[in-house]
């Protein structure tokens, strides 16, 4: 296996943006989510986000294109809620992404994993936030 390190802050939404990830869902979605994440040979620091979009910080291997691992999180996720969880559920066809390095990674996680508290406190990052162009 080769060396790499190229990590990745991905944020995709809900379709048309709707309220559809329920509190009580997350925890479920989020895990698999992580568990794709790991099968495709990446590496998943933190999932986070709020009913109408998620934050992912990722470790993508460079033999898997960025747009294909994410086409896979949201693909299976979404068949995981619509399947398991019998809920009507799709996301948005776009994502956003911005890669970063290692010493931001703490930061990067840090921040996805509240971003309840940020949308709260209207303290989000707004070039984090924006998902569509």
């Amino acid at each position: 296996m080769s060396y790499w390190k190229l990590f990745y802050h991905v944020v995709w939404a809900t379709k048309d943006r709707l309220p559809l990830i329920r509190p009580e869902m997350e925890p479920a979605l989020y895990d698999v989510m992580a568990a794709k994440g790991v099968k495709l040979g990446g590496t998943v620091f933190a999932v986070g986000g709020i009913e109408n979009h998620v934050h992912l910080a990722l470790a993508i291997p460079p033999s898997v294109a960025v747009t294909e691992f994410v086409g896979q999180l949201k693909g299976s996720s979404s068949h995981f809620v619509n399947r398991e969880l019998g809920t009507e559920f799709r996301w948005q066809n776009e994502f956003g992404v911005l890669s970063f390095g290692l010493r931001s990674l703490e930061q990067v996680t840090r921040y996805i994993e509240n971003q309840r508290q940020h949308h709260a406190e209207n303290s989000c990052i707004r070039g984090l936030e924006r998902t569509e162009s």
